[in-house]
């Protein structure tokens, strides 16, 4: 029992003095740092003409903030109007490097989304004022000089939209916001559907929600707001385009599209508007064309439109036999209007038959089609 006794109090004693060991030093940290006092670029009243749809940016750079122990300084970009003293600032970003780095590189895109902060509206020219704060901890300093910077931006949005729906009484789905009609993303901000539209009204949607952002078409320009687009012509179907990048939309009417049979060089069915998208065929006898090499069956299509002709076919411009092809064969591209290349083919239990044949352009992924041997 004594020798228990002895080692319990060794190990109190060790424990007592690991902990005294371990007693971490208090140094208090020392915050002290000077404000920037020295830009280097843009220059004063720098003019930049904004490309936002561009790879083009512009480097914000400035003298280090001086810090009292030589340890790091971070450092903020901000922006205000030209008018304003950065204590509500309309733009924060941390400089290059995490945010030590005495230099920020913004796009123009980027550029143009703060501008747009700023109150410079699309298509006008602005001036916004920009300084540097450094900071040490809890010690924030804001640079005793700043700079001007003009703007100018070009038609378009700061901000295109990821989604775009088609929706009131004019369209397919009708006034309720829930079955608006989704849009295909071409491109970042560029958008497009091929539908039909009747007498009413109609606006695009980011969301088919109440609560999505509302645009509207005024001519050829895209607008942001709750305003509509009144149709008052009878039904039609057309390819409806936005470019939210520059802000315009273009209304093709779709007069008609026809089944093109390379070998005979002509329309051999017109298909019909059938809703939701698509076109169809419903019974097209198809003959392939005797040369002295074989049976020829290439095919594609031409969209007929006000302003001319208009073809669809493969992206690829000599095609196999469709017959244990994946589904991308039939996807639907816009191509040129040569006789052979971007064709399909028929399969060929279609030869002396009769086929269905259905244009999609209902999806938001890749336009297609189907034969479907009667």
């Amino acid at each position: 029992m004594k020798n228990i006794k002895n080692l319990y109090g060794v190990i109190f004693l060790v424990t007592l003095l690991f902990l005294a060991a371990c007693k971490e030093e208090v140094i208090e940290l020392n915050e002290n740092l000077s404000a920037v006092t020295v830009l280097n670029l843009p220059a004063e009243n720098s003019t930049i003409t904004l490309a936002p749809t561009t790879d083009a940016s512009v480097t914000f750079n400035w003298e280090k903030a001086a810090a009292e122990d030589g340890n790091l300084v971070l450092y903020e970009v901000v922006f205000d109007k030209e008018s304003g003293d950065f204590s509500q600032p309309i733009f924060k970003s941390v400089s290059d490097g995490g945010g030590v780095e005495p230099q920020l590189t913004l796009t123009h895109k980027e550029l143009t989304r703060i501008a747009a902060m700023g109150g410079i509206e699309s298509s006008s020219t602005g001036k916004l004022k920009w300084t540097i704060i450094a900071s040490k901890a809890t010690n924030q300093k804001v640079g005793t000089v700043s700079r001007l910077i003009q703007l100018t931006r070009p038609t378009g949005f700061a901000e295109v939209p990821a989604t775009v729906y088609l929706t009131g009484s004019a369209t397919e789905g009708g006034d309720d916001v829930t079955k608006a009609i989704p849009l295909k993303r071409l491109e970042a901000g560029i958008f497009e559907v091929y539908t039909s539209l009747k007498p009413g009204t109609y606006q695009l949607t980011d969301k088919p929600a109440a609560e999505g952002k509302k645009f509207f078409v005024e001519g050829s320009t895209i607008k942001e707001g709750p305003s509509t687009i009144t149709v008052t012509d009878q039904t039609k179907t057309y390819r409806l385009r936005y470019d939210f990048n520059v802000a315009t939309a273009q209304v093709t009417e779709i007069e008609s599209i026809g089944l093109f049979m390379s070998a005979y060089n002509t329309e051999i069915a017109q298909l019909t508007y059938a809703g939701n998208s698509k076109w169809e065929a419903a019974n097209v006898p198809v003959e392939f064309y005797q040369f002295s090499w074989g049976r020829d069956e290439r095919y594609k299509f031409i969209v007929h439109t006000p302003a001319g002709l208009e073809y669809m076919g493969s992206q690829n411009t000599d095609n196999v036999s469709p017959v244990g092809q994946p589904a991308p064969y039939f996807d639907l591209v816009p191509v040129t209007n040569d006789q052979w290349n971007n064709t399909y083919k028929f399969t060929p239990a279609a030869d002396m038959k009769n086929v269905k044949v259905i244009l999609d352009f209902s999806s938001t992924d890749a336009y297609t089609h189907q034969v479907i041997v009667l």
